[in-house]
């Protein structure tokens, strides 16, 4: 597989906040652009380049732009609760969107981050396609099921007993280096989509979930609503499928069809 270069970047979001990308591609003006959205607490480097899904965008000739959300990774983690309004990362894809002027493109995330694109189409974003990975419906229709789990994490670290998915999930925030108090706050954003929106979405849509991946419901019921919705299982559960080779390759068939 071909080497790409990365670069990061950064803007002000709508409300002044700074938030970070980073692109890897072609470097052609021509490529066309994808924007992929890590999710809760990892970052685009762990959800998009360390495991090579970017790259293998990136040699079917797509210029691949991936944010850290906000409270994430590169960028900015404010404590101020006022920083983290309902909805507020849909703004602030809808935000980087608008800041690097893209008008045909497509649109894919993990966990949160599908989440974060299904609230984006719910509020006007028009990509040609659109990836929705490792997020099933219940996780989009009833957002405060997995907010729950996580509170009690972020509440309560150091406490779980070796080996117990929270201490997975702890040891994981350690690895991302995540800032609790940030992420605590980004609990307080989630907003449910109802069922009507998301079968509104009209884009071809991509479904991808681990087969032994229930964290956030059947993501088979997703495609099933959505009209132009295509699943495809991948190995691995909620944590080790975006680690597999079959995530990036998914994504690349799709999006190079």
């Amino acid at each position: 597989m071909a080497s790409f270069p990365t670069e990061t970047h950064r803007f002000q979001s709508f409300d002044g906040v700074e938030l970070a990308w980073t692109e890897m591609g072609p470097g052609n003006e021509g490529a066309r652009p994808v924007v992929l959205i890590h999710g809760y607490f990892s970052t685009a480097e762990v959800n998009w380049i360390k495991y090579g899904h970017a790259a293998k965008l990136a040699t079917k000739g797509l210029r691949v732009i991936m944010p850290d959300l906000r409270g994430h990774g590169q960028s900015a983690k404010p404590h101020d609760p006022a920083s983290y309004p309902r909805d507020v990362l849909m703004q602030d894809g809808l935000a980087l969107i608008a800041h690097l002027g893209l008008a045909d493109y497509d649109l894919g995330g993990y966990s949160l981050g599908a989440r974060t694109i299904v609230r984006m189409l719910a509020n006007g974003a028009a990509p040609r396609r659109v990836v929705l990975a490792g997020m099933g419906l219940d996780g989009l229709t009833h957002t405060q099921g997995r907010g729950r789990y996580f509170h009690r994490v972020l509440t309560n670290l150091g406490s779980f007993e070796r080996g117990t998915p929270e201490w997975l999930t702890e040891a994981f925030l350690k690895t991302t280096k995540g800032d609790p108090e940030a992420l605590l706050r980004i609990l307080d954003t989630f907003v449910d989509t109802p069922r009507d929106a998301i079968a509104a979405i009209a884009q071809p849509t991509l479904v991808v979930s681990g087969v032994e991946d229930f964290d956030n419901g059947q993501a088979h019921e997703v495609a099933d609503l959505i009209p132009n919705g295509t699943y495809r299982e991948i190995p691995g559960n909620h944590m080790s499928a975006v680690t597999r080779p079959e995530l990036g390759d998914a994504i690349a068939d799709f999006l190079a069809a």
